[in-house]
């Protein structure tokens, strides 16, 4: 069998694979291929691992519909159809749970960064702008006792209520389809609907799915809608947010400030107002970029590559509909 790697993983993932007598092949360039290559090398792989930023389109999944299992080296997949892959019954695989701890840290330091100018105040040393004291410069905000309003309440959002509740015994806000009794215990978090999460979020961040409804849902409107002194933090996907609403925002003082794991595009133009302003803080997608959850990223993806070529249950299916969509064979079989 031969493993097809999108781009180079922690060696504990290749080195699981190789174990179980798989031929292992990562793309040797340190670039993002284009579908065109992606596909051209998938056809002679019997397995995928990829990244986000891979295409794996109908096109793709139809041009490579003879693959067993594709691994993606990540929690979100909207860079996949689902819905394709599991009527070509090819099992779908993600990296849950492993990173939530590490992308929840960094939305906190973008909120405190953002809080405090800590990026844009950095910067002015290296351009010799720190000179005297004084009072009314550089005054941030301080983030004991406010509100954090958290889009989306799964797993990274359960690890920010937690940072940010014991750190700053900040009270607790969340928009989702259904309860999560566990913060609501844990922090006394209160659901309540998104026009209240933007009115009353101090802080709101952003740690939900990128789907269909959520494409785009912080713009104008949103915005304007928030507090004039609320931060705005985003380290689940930069489409959920318009980007060039939010630059407006910022510029116009509808809110105070931002903290960006996510843009969109990625990677973010040079040129890009949101790197000149003073409030806000932005990071080049780096949520699990810590070297204990990316070994564990490689784990997770090798093992669902494992299970897909031994015929079983990937651990972390995405699409469990493929072992049991009526009328067609169970690929467990």
């Amino acid at each position: 069998m031969k493993v097809l790697i999108s781009r180079d993983i922690p060696r504990r993932g290749i080195e699981l694979l190789t174990a179980e007598g798989y031929e292992v092949t990562v793309c040797p360039d340190d670039r993002l291929l284009t579908q065109v290559e992606l596909i051209d090398l998938a056809r002679r792989h019997d397995a995928l691992l990829c990244m986000f930023s891979d295409a794996i389109d109908k096109h793709f999944l139809n041009e490579c519909k003879h693959l067993k299992v594709i691994a993606q080296f990540a929690v979100g997949y909207d860079n996949i159809d689902i819905a394709e892959s599991t009527r070509l019954r090819i099992p779908i695989g993600n990296t849950p749970d492993v990173l939530s701890g590490a992308t929840a840290d960094v939305a906190f330091l973008l909120m405190l960064a953002a809080s405090r100018k800590g990026f844009h105040l950095h910067k002015s040393i290296s351009l010799g702008q720190w000179s005297f004291f004084r009072p009314n410069a550089h005054l941030g905000l301080e983030l004991r006792n406010k509100t954090l309003g958290i889009f989306g309440l799964g797993r990274i959002g359960m690890e920010m209520a937690r940072l940010c509740a014991g750190a700053y015994q900040m009270k607790i806000l969340y928009h989702n389809r259904t309860n999560n009794a566990a913060a609501e215990k844990m922090f006394a978090a209160r659901r309540v609907e998104f026009d209240d999460l933007l009115a009353h979020s101090d802080v709101l961040s952003v740690h939900s799915s990128l789907t269909e409804e959520t494409r785009g849902i912080f713009n104008k409107n949103a915005f304007c809608r928030m507090k004039r002194t609320a931060i705005f933090v985003n380290t689940a996907r930069g489409p959920i947010h318009n980007e060039t609403d939010l630059i407006e925002a910022l510029h116009d003082g509808t809110i105070w400030g931002a903290g960006l794991d996510v843009t969109n595009p990625e990677p973010m133009k040079t040129d890009n107002p949101l790197l000149a302003m003073e409030n806000v803080a932005v990071l080049p997608h780096i949520g699990s970029s810590t070297i204990e959850t990316r070994d564990e990223m490689a784990r997770v993806a090798a093992e669902n590559i494992i299970c897909g070529l031994r015929g079983k249950r990937l651990p972390t299916i995405v699409n469990p509909e493929v072992y049991t969509n009526p009328g067609a064979s169970n690929p467990l079989a």
